[in-house]
Order: structure tokens, then C-alpha cells, then sequence
């Protein structure tokens, strides 16, 4: 039997979601949760909703972006508040953090379906994403939440095509993970963490850096960016430095290995990461 292409995983997967009647989609308005959410719609017109948890985590003008792309998909969208620091456990920052954090959002979102009449709630995680240290993914799965990205194999890649020819206007954006994983674990993630790493990514892509993360190290920054990007980055190094010190770092530093997702994970240990 001949692979599945992109335009045939899309057709699977909006039967797989008229077969439920009604979806609640996790939506971050990045391009995962946004396919998935035109999708939906698509499939169940109003009877598919959209839900964003603006919480500390959430990166500054990413809450306006979702509220813009669902907008454009012409999906319901709704915004609840959900603080990941009030469950104890996230906020220690063990290896599992992205378990506890995704369990106490998986809560929040059935009381919205329960509300709303919808027996199902829908989220996008990916093939790709399978490949690395995904604790939360064990949280969504043990609330019942349905992938259907996992169950019809869809790559990241293939998800962007899957933007382009829904012509979203995020199919190019890039990812961008919760402020949580800016800091080592085991190291406390508080609301004065967030807020310097959050500040800090916003003013270094007001610097045309688009891609770039700043990982804190008890008020060490350790910049990312891309390599191609370090000259044009050390010219303006000066200012950069004074600005992040205003924002509450001690100390700004340069990662020479530059951007790389998931950083955080390069020292756990192999059997962890496989999981």
C-alpha cells in the first residue's frame, strides 16, 4: 500500500473528526494547533470551539497572534486563564514539569467541553515531536485527549504543507515553546523568570532575531540565536547587554552552538530523553 500524502492524511483526518460530532481544540496559534483547528472547523463548522489558556508561559504577542489566526480560520475562540505556577509541582521544575503542566491543562479544558456539549478534546502533537523527552504527551493521553496528527502519522513538516494549502497565515512561523523551557530544571520557575525571558525574546526579535530563545541560569541569560546571525548579533552586543541587565539579568551571555531547540535536554540521560 503506497504512502498517505499530505492532501490524503487531511481528508482522514477530517472524517476522523465528523465521526465525533464535536471538538474542542487546545489552540496555542501556532501552525500546529492552527491546522488542526481549520481542520476541525471545516469538519464540524460550530460545532468545533477553540481554546487558548493565556498563562505566564505564554510568550508575549503569541495570546494577539491566536486571537488573529482564529479569526481568520472563523473558529470560535475562547480565552481562559490558567497560571501553570499554582500546581506545586510544575512550579519545582522537575525533568516531568511538562506532565504536570499539561494534566492541570487538560482539567481546565474538559470544565470548558463539559460547559460547552463537546465529548471531545483534540490537540496537536505531532509525529516529530514523539521523537523527543514529551512528558506532557502522557498527561494528554492518560486525560483521553485525542491526536489525531499522532494517529495519522503527520510529520512537522508535512503539517507546514498542510498550512500552505489551507493558506494559513502562520505556515511559516516559527515554533515557539512555552517560557518554561528557558530554565534548567530544577531550578524554580517563578512569575519574575518568565517575565525577564519574555521581555528579553520580544526586544531581541524587535532586533530582526526571529529565531532565538534565552535561557535563564538563576538570572544568567544564555542567548540563542542563529549562527549566521552572531556577527550582526556581537556588533550590537553592547546594547543588548544593557538592555536584558534592565530587565533583571545579572549576567548576558552568547551561546556559540546558537539555536537549537530543546537545549535543555542535551544533558539528561539517554533513556530519559527516549521517553
Amino acid at each position: 500500500m503506497p504512502p498517505m500524502s499530505v492532501n490524503d492524511k487531511m481528508r482522514s483526518i477530517s472524517e476522523a473528526l465528523k465521526e465525533r460530532d464535536s471538538a474542542l481544540v487546545a489552540f496555542s496559534g501556532g501552525v500546529d494547533s492552527s491546522v488542526l483547528a481549520a481542520l476541525a472547523y471545516r469538519a464540524l463548522g460550530n460545532y468545533a470551539i477553540a481554546v487558548t489558556a493565556d498563562s505566564p508561559t505564554l510568550a508575549p504577542g503569541e495570546l494577539e497572534c491566536a486571537k488573529e489566526v482564529a479569526k481568520e480560520i472563523g473558529i470560535e475562540h475562547i480565552i481562559i486563564t490558567y497560571d501553570e505556577l499554582d500546581e506545586p509541582e510544575f512550579a519545582k521544575n522537575p525533568v516531568e514539569r511538562c506532565y504536570y503542566c499539561k494534566k492541570g491543562l487538560v482539567r481546565e479544558l474538559k470544565k470548558i467541553a463539559e460547559k460547552c456539549g463537546i465529548n471531545t478534546i483534540i490537540e496537536g502533537t505531532n509525529l516529530s515531536d514523539l521523537k523527543g523527552h514529551r512528558p506532557g504527551h502522557r498527561a494528554v493521553t492518560e486525560g483521553g485527549v485525542y491526536n489525531p496528527f499522532v494517529e495519522f502519522g503527520v510529520t512537522k513538516e508535512e503539517i507546514r504543507e498542510m498550512a500552505r494549502e489551507l493558506g494559513l497565515s502562520v505556515a511559516d512561523k516559527p515554533s515557539m515553546a512555552c517560557l518554561s523551557s528557558r530554565i534548567p530544571y530544577g531550578q524554580a520557575i517563578t512569575h519574575e523568570a518568565l517575565g525577564r525571558v519574555g521581555k528579553a525574546e520580544a526586544y531581541l526579535q524587535s532586533l530582526g532575531f526571529n529565531v532565538v530563545r534565552v535561557r535563564d541560569h538563576n538570572g544568567i541569560a544564555r542567548i540563542e540565536i542563529m549562527p549566521d546571525e552572531m556577527a550582526r548579533f556581537l556588533g550590537m552586543r553592547e546594547a543588548v547587554a544593557s538592555r536584558l541587565k534592565s530587565f533583571g539579568f545579572s549576567y548576558v551571555t552568547l551561546d556559540l552552538m546558537g539555536f537549537r531547540s530543546g537545549s535543555m535536554d542535551e544533558i539528561l540521560p539517554e533513556n530519559i530523553t527516549k521517553h
